[in-house]
């Protein structure tokens, strides 16, 4: 029987590639983002890839739509756990000038998210004795470079957030992943970013795309999708793409 799982930040980028990776390797899917034309539409290429794909738009941070995930991948059966993807960026000004409600929308992309799935998702796994939690994290949250400090302030609690859960719950299979440097939109945010910060993040960022340094989306899946077998080998810990 195909095992099930909730991925956020379904839409584009990595997200979308983990949702056509994770269909070709045999897994029901649940989908999330907050826009629901193109989340829709990687349903409908999961469900052409022969796997079965429900999905709702909205916040994951929020517990209605959090709560409606798990809902959702119970009805499809055999429930087994979740990917957390979902995050928001908004590079460019320095941390104590961004405004409030930017600051707490990063927050709820990456940190509450990661919470309200494991609020809704944790007491049902834990009942079964087994399932798999895992958070795409960021090298951010181990630097400090200006003009992405919500970001990373973010992806650090996320990170801690990974520890608490793999030690209060050992059942549950639970670690970061790290898929590295990436071609996405948040890259492209950075490259263009606008604020106090702008000059140094647009040096990093045009750097890592003229050095040749990206990944794919899709290099960055693959790697993820090869882990997941080995997901009890990392519990509490970080991998990377390098690790697949």
């Amino acid at each position: 029987m195909k095992k099930t799982l909730i991925l956020t930040g379904a839409s584009r980028g990595i997200g979308k590639a983990l949702a056509l990776e994770l269909a070709k390797a045999g897994y029901d899917l649940v989908l999330n983002a907050r826009s629901e034309g193109p989340l829709k539409a990687v349903a409908e290429e999961v469900a052409a890839l022969g796997g079965r794909a429900l999905y709702v738009a909205g916040s994951a941070g929020k517990a209605e739509v959090a709560e409606s995930l798990v809902g959702k991948a119970e009805s499809l059966g055999n429930f087994f756990g979740y990917i957390h993807n979902a995050g928001v960026l908004h590079p460019g000004p320095l941390l104590y000038e961004i405004a409030e409600p930017l600051f707490m929308e990063v927050l709820e992309a990456n940190l509450l998210a990661g919470y309200q799935l494991a609020r809704f998702a944790y007491p049902l796994l834990r009942r079964r004795g087994e399932g798999l939690a895992v958070y795409v994290g960021s090298g951010a949250a181990e630097t400090n470079l200006p003009g992405i400090g919500a970001y990373a302030v973010a992806k650090a609690a996320e990170e801690h957030l990974v520890r608490q859960l793999a030690a209060e719950v050992p059942e549950i299979a639970c670690f970061v992943y790290r898929p590295g440097v990436v071609e996405t939109e948040m890259q492209r945010q950075a490259r263009e970013a606008q604020g106090s910060a702008a000059s140094v993040l647009q040096r990093v960022f045009r750097g890592y795309k003229e050095e040749g340094l990206l990944l794919t989306p899709e290099e960055a899946a693959k790697a993820l999708v090869r882990l997941l077998p080995k997901a009890r080998q990392y519990h509490g810990k970080t991998a990377s793409w390098r690790d697949a």
